[in-house]
């Protein structure tokens, strides 16, 4: 059991904490929640999660909020080792202590709560206290968003933290690229973009970039790991290290060849243990699938994935080199992070294949290729007749090409052909 005396400490401890200079992020949850719920910052470890706590915190303070009013713990604190669900109403009771005036509203944040056992009644308990706004951060294979929807019945609002987008490694360096732009000097913009599709956007990594590889081996074997064996009890886990390799070495997937490519080998391994495998790397935020686009559910499910990876550190890491692999790597976490619909890829009648559709409602309102050089005029000529096809049979006329650093409108039988270059795309 944890003392009231050990909160009292850990509250001084956070009321005399003084916050660094933290890198504003793209990402904007509401300190004052109108509705019951509570807030969920969803995402896979050392993405900034705590940090995105620490922005709202010291906003808060910025605005002339008690300090009083304000706790924050991390439930990953060495003293809390061993904690359990009724430490939390000590934790509550001690904490009002602290508040001069009950009536005013408080703002409780709780950095990695689930490793105490049944906190979902607590947080729930909070959220229906009057004048509480509650936030709640988990480490990704540990509290999944699927899992917070079922834990607290649809009492959340859950937004999901990625490494930083390119705009956000420009604003951790201090550069602004409007300004770069104007005055025609983009060389310490390209090199930072050359950098990020190389090394990724882990917040570490970007600080520390000569140390890129070690920290992103940390992430893979110790974060990653640790928490799904520990979590699901995985006893082979060179069977899972082998999948997950497979995984990040493969741009297409599929799970029914590779259970038979192991068969071939000798492994002995069920297929239906490799579905529940890959359901661990999925939910912990490492690893995306993305289905081929059918007017049909059924072909839909049934459907060969695309695989892409949170940060492209992780692809680097594998000994990725292949540029146009790369950026669409990028373009896929980009627009999951803008979230604009559902996205898919798409091949068409003919076998053409377009990198990313956006569904929105019933309607396709988006046809994106990557392509990372045009120089070649097969390769452009390939690119555009894929767009136009998939126009003609999905009825969108929305057409986008991202490169390197090609840009211009063209007309290509009677449609407009978009082409922006990557660095324009990502800070648009």
């Amino acid at each position: 059991m944890i003392s009231k005396t050990l909160w009292g400490n850990i509250i001084k401890d956070f009321q005399k904490r003084r916050y660094p200079d933290i890198v504003q992020r793209d990402i904007h949850y509401p300190l004052d929640i109108p509705l019951d719920r509570a807030v969920v910052l969803s995402g896979p470890r050392r993405s900034g999660k705590t940090y995105l706590m620490y922005l709202g915190i010291k906003e808060l303070l910025a605005r002339k909020e008690n300090k009083n009013s304000i706790l924050y713990v991390n439930f990953e604190d060495s003293r809390l080792v061993g904690a359990v669900s009724q430490d939390l109403n000590t934790l509550l009771e001690v904490f009002f202590e602290f508040c001069p005036d009950r009536n005013e509203k408080t703002w409780v944040f709780l950095d990695e709560i689930q490793v105490i056992p049944d906190w979902e009644r607590f947080v729930r308990t909070l959220v229906d206290m009057e004048n509480v706004n509650v936030f709640v951060t988990g480490s990704s294979s540990r509290l999944m968003s699927k899992e917070i929807a079922t834990s607290m019945r649809g009492r959340s609002l859950t937004y999901n933290v990625y490494p930083f987008s390119f705009a956000e490694v420009l604003k951790a360096g201090k550069l602004e690229y409007e300004e770069y732009l104007s005055s025609g000097q983009m060389g310490e913009i390209i090199q930072k973009l050359e950098d990020y599709v190389k090394y990724g956007g882990f917040p570490e990594t970007v600080r520390y970039r000569e140390e890129w590889d070690r920290i992103l081996s940390e992430i893979v074997d110790v974060t990653i790991f640790r928490d799904i064996v520990e979590r699901y009890d995985v006893k082979n886990i060179k069977m899972l290290k082998l999948f997950l390799n497979a995984i990040f070495n493969s741009k297409e997937f599929s799970i029914h060849k590779f259970y038979n490519f192991l068969k071939s080998q000798g492994y002995k391994v069920s297929k239906n243990t490799l579905y529940t495998y890959f359901g661990y790397f999925e939910d912990s935020f490492i690893v995306f699938p993305l289905k081929r686009f059918s007017y049909s559910y059924k072909n839909i499910e049934s459907s060969i994935s695309k695989m892409y990876l949170v940060d492209n550190g992780l692809l680097s890491l594998q000994g990725i080199r292949d540029y146009g692999r790369l950026i669409e790597n990028i373009v896929f976490i980009e627009l999951k992070r803008r979230s604009k619909g559902d996205l898919f890829y798409y091949k068409s009648t003919s076998g053409r294949e377009i990198d990313f559709i956006i569904k929105e409602g019933k309607k396709v309102s988006e046809l994106i290729q990557v392509c990372y050089m045009l120089d070649d005029f097969v390769t452009k000529e390939r690119e555009v007749k894929a767009l136009l096809q998939g126009s003609e049979e999905l009825r969108c006329d929305n057409l986008l090409i991202i490169t390197w650093d090609y840009e211009a409108v063209e007309i290509v039988s009677g449609k407009n052909v978009r082409y922006v270059s990557l660095c324009k795309w990502l800070l648009d």
